[in-house]
Parts: C-alpha cells; structure tokens; sequence
C-alpha cells in the first residue's frame, strides 16, 4: 500500500503553455526543500493550446484534465477530491503566486490554525481605481455577506487542513469563498502576506462579467446556510409579502369606491390584487417544493488523469 503524503499541492490551469514548464521547476524545487512527503496535481481546464501536452512530460506530478472548459472552481473541485493528503495547497499556476511562501503557510498551521490564507498585499498600485478600489470593495462585500473577514478572498494561494474541505461542493465561480464555507463548519482561519509576480505569460483570465457571477455566489452562500435546511421559510416570507401587498391594494381600492366614488374598474388596483395573489400562492408553493428537491443534484463533471506515454 503507497503511504499517503503529508502534503498536496493542487494547481489548475488553463492555456498556461508558456508558465507550465517553468511553474514546475519553481514549485519542485520549493517544495523539495520542506523536506515532507508530498505529491503535485495539476489540473488542466480544457486548455486550448499546449498546455496539457507539456504537463504531460513533467514529473513528479499527476495531471488531471478536462475535455473542456469548466472554471477554476471545479478545477479546485476535482484536485482537491483526488488529494491524499492531510494538508491542501492551492495556488495558480501562472507564475503570480511564488510557491516559496507555501512554508510559511504551513508554519502558520502548525500554530493550530486549519486554514491559511494569502493576502498580496501590494497588488494593483498601478491601477488604483480600475483594480485597486474595486477589488477591495468586493473583498469588504465578500467579508461582510459571508462573516469571514480576510484582506485577499481572491488569492488561490491557500492552505487547508483536508477534513474540512473534502466534503465542499465545488460549484458555480465559489473558488473565491472555500474559506468561508469551511469555516461555518468549524475551521480556524488566519491570513498571511504572501508574495505576486505580475503575470509574466499570456494574459488574465478574469475580466469584469466575473462581478456578477461573484456576486450570485456569495449570495448562494447566504442563502445556503441561512436557509438550506428550512427554504420555505424564505418562500413563505416572500409569499406573504405578496398576500400583504394584495391587502393593501385591496384596501385602496375599496376606500376609493366608498369615499370618492371611483369604480373598480376604473383603476389597475383588482388587477395587481389577483397578480398579488397568485404570485403569493406561487411563492409558497415553490418553498414546498424547496423543501423536496435535493440540494445536491448537480451533473457530475466528467475528468480523466492522464498516465504519461
């Protein structure tokens, strides 16, 4: 029986031809120096270029692929399942992170912490207001939504005690907020300074439509433990606010007959009354039928590990 390693390190990528080759050397050679057991998986995205075929040639590492592209998150998703072991570091593979600080984060565990994470400090000086502030205004929202509060959610260079990330289901764009969801099941988290390279190859892969996708994550995240357990509790507020407002609709529309003699008809109020209503039915009945459907029903995404020539 192979003896599981102390530390794996998962890294995904995708078109990172030009980086790939050199990542592994910087990363082999840090990692060589902890002097700990450890295995590399990298994991390729459905690159496009040469990506997968130069990580096919690197040794040690086992390489992970998709037929297409997925996202980051379920590149994490997948290398962290096939992680054995009891330590996880993530980091990018496009040369922005130095894989020199992984010691200091597991100095930081070693401490007692189970999760460590990044913080680039010095990101983005040049670019004040079309990087800087908007990335700290996302990093507050993130913080305040999810009550985790760190400088950095957006570095991938982290570190995680693996019982508390195995069971996480890696879906949508939430590679941002592991941490968060780690931590309300009872993780201890710190967060480091750690080191950026401005990308040397290529160019990022983040552009502004990513907001949006954030932002419907972090909200999941709200709701999910707010109310997975008990969503009709949600759907019944809404429904009932719906039921409040055909109330007061109904209300106005009565007072206007009695005191100024305006018929019903004359105004829309029956009819946002009957919408009222119905919307308020529908809501209710979507929380019962919340309360039915399993959370869990995602489409299995479909990845193969290559085994060298």
């Amino acid at each position: 029986m192979v003896e599981s390693p102390k530390i794996s390190v998962v890294v995904p990528f995708f078109n990172e031809a030009e980086s790939v080759q050199e990542f592994h050397r910087v990363l082999l050679a840090a990692l060589q120096k902890l002097q700990v057991t450890f295995e590399i998986i990298f994991v390729d995205d459905g690159s496009t270029d040469k990506t997968l075929e130069y990580m096919r040639a690197l040794k040690p590492a086992r390489v992970l692929f998709f037929t297409r592209n997925y996202g980051q998150t379920a590149a994490l998703g997948v290398g962290i399942g096939e992680a054995r072991g009891e330590i996880i570091i993530t980091l990018d593979g496009d040369l922005e992170n130095r894989p020199e600080d992984i010691s200091k984060l597991l100095v930081k565990l070693e401490e007692g912490f189970d999760i460590v994470s990044g913080w680039r400090q010095d990101r983005w000086k040049d670019k004040l207001f079309t990087r800087r502030i908007p990335s700290k205004l996302a990093n507050h929202m993130i913080s305040f939504v999810t009550g985790v509060y760190l400088h950095d959610h957006g570095c991938t260079l982290k570190a995680y005690r693996k019982k508390f990330v195995k069971n996480i289901n890696f879906i949508g764009d939430m590679h941002r907020i592991i941490a968060a969801y780690a931590v309300r099941e009872g993780a201890k988290l710190t967060e480091i300074p750690v080191q950026f390279e401005p990308r040397r190859h290529g160019k990022s892969k983040y552009g502004f439509s990513r907001t949006f996708k954030v932002l419907l994550d972090i909200l999941a995240f709200h709701f999910f433990y707010k109310y997975a357990r008990r969503p009709i509790h949600f759907f019944r507020a809404l429904g009932f606010v719906s039921f409040f407002l055909a109330g007061v609709m109904s209300f106005i529309a009565v007072y206007l007959r009695v005191t100024q003699d305006i018929h019903f008809i004359r105004t829309p109020l029956p009819m946002l009354v009957a919408i009222f209503v119905v919307v308020g039915f529908q809501f209710i009945l979507m929380g019962l039928l919340a309360e039915i459907i399993s959370r869990n029903s995602q489409n299995k995404i479909e990845y193969f590990e290559s085994h060298g020539e």
